[in-house]
């Protein structure tokens, strides 16, 4: 199954939760560009974990992780704003909020905002879209999942306001619409 039309969600859902955050049109845009090479690196890791069926070891689960510092180097030759929000967003969206339970134990209080955004879109779709280890939840799951996160893994200001934009604007069935086409 192609990564394609859930890496085009993520995009899609970050540009308009930055949106919903204050941020510029333009600005937006960068980091929907940005958001979409956040999983850059999983393209070196062995494919017998990274597609795994079953539960990764710790062993497997360690190397899974270093994706995100694998990304950050193939995006070092990215230049400019664009090149240095993809790189931290390939580095640390695996971070939580306060630090406990992320890859590197990086608060992601202490990143930028666009982190954080990225790190919710990704999450979303990441439940949403079946994987060959998991079923799709149900969008109502997915949204309560993130929503008792708020304050943990995720900014729980980031959450209330992802929440709200994605039950007010009917997201969910808009992106699947969008990515589909």
């Amino acid at each position: 199954m192609s990564a394609i039309p859930e890496i085009k969600a993520v995009g899609i859902l970050t540009e308009m939760l930055a949106l919903e955050c204050g941020y510029s049109p333009e600005k937006s845009r960068q980091i929907r560009i940005a958001s979409v090479m956040h999983d850059c690196g999983k393209r070196f890791i062995p494919a017998n974990i990274r597609d795994k069926p079953g539960k990764l070891t710790p062993q497997e689960f360690e190397i899974m992780k270093t994706h995100t510092t694998l990304g950050h180097e193939f995006l070092s030759s990215l230049y400019g704003e664009l090149g240095q929000m993809a790189r931290a967003i390939a580095m640390y969206h695996h971070e939580h909020f306060f630090g406990d339970g992320g890859y590197w134990g990086v608060p992601a209080s202490t990143l930028p905002r666009y982190v954080g955004i990225v790190s919710l879109c990704d999450v979303l779709c990441s439940l949403l879209y079946r994987r060959v280890y998991k079923p799709a939840w149900p969008p109502e799951e997915a949204l309560a999942y993130i929503q008792s996160k708020a304050g943990t893994q995720f900014c729980p200001e980031l959450a209330d306001i992802f929440i709200r934009m994605i039950r007010t604007k009917d997201c969910i069935s808009a992106i699947f619409t969008e990515v589909s086409q």
